[in-house]
């Protein structure tokens, strides 16, 4: 009985998984696609919300979620970052979930620059100094600049000092 259970159990497991999220996902994949072109030629309010005839990637999140591919919150959130979207971008970034350290660390960082329209300047530059430590590349300088800039907005010139060196001695071609 117990084989029985554990062989059912597995069928219904590969059942689910070849004849519902399988197909599930290869639609979602589909429907990001036009998103995806639109938001390559910075159209990016259609890239966000669609129209009559394509979904926009604040939809795909919606109704499909990471079915679609995890990149899909960062489009969103990149495109509301761009629209001003400054809570939409949050909520979009932080629902990002890669791995990939590169796409990590963006995530991050559109988050912390948020922070910043938001007037949240302490924890814009927190986040950036997260986003730096995630990314570890050239691209980590930029984060470290732009929480340097956040705590000299904040009259914390020791830190931002501290972290304008590490820029120097870290990445000296930056």
């Amino acid at each position: 009985v117990v084989i029985i259970a554990v062989v059912a159990a597995g069928l219904c497991g590969l059942g689910y998984a070849k004849l519902i999220y399988a197909p599930a996902c290869a639609e979602a994949q589909e429907a990001a696609y036009p998103a995806e072109i639109s938001f390559q030629s910075g159209n990016f309010g259609l890239a966000l919300n669609g129209d009559d005839r394509n979904l926009g990637f604040a939809d795909i999140c919606s109704q499909y979620g990471a079915k679609a591919g995890k990149a899909v919150y960062l489009y969103a959130a990149s495109c509301a970052a761009q629209l001003g979207q400054w809570e939409d971008c949050l909520e979009y970034a932080g629902r990002y979930c890669g791995k990939d350290p590169i796409l990590a660390a963006r995530a991050i960082a559109l988050k912390a620059d948020a922070y910043v329209a938001l007037g949240d300047t302490a924890q814009a530059a927190g986040t950036y100094e997260k986003a730096a430590a995630k990314a570890e590349n050239a691209f980590a300088a930029a984060y470290l600049v732009k929480a340097g800039l956040a705590y000299e907005s904040l009259g914390q010139n020791a830190k931002a000092l501290k972290l304008y060196l590490k820029v120097k001695n870290d990445y000296p071609q930056s």
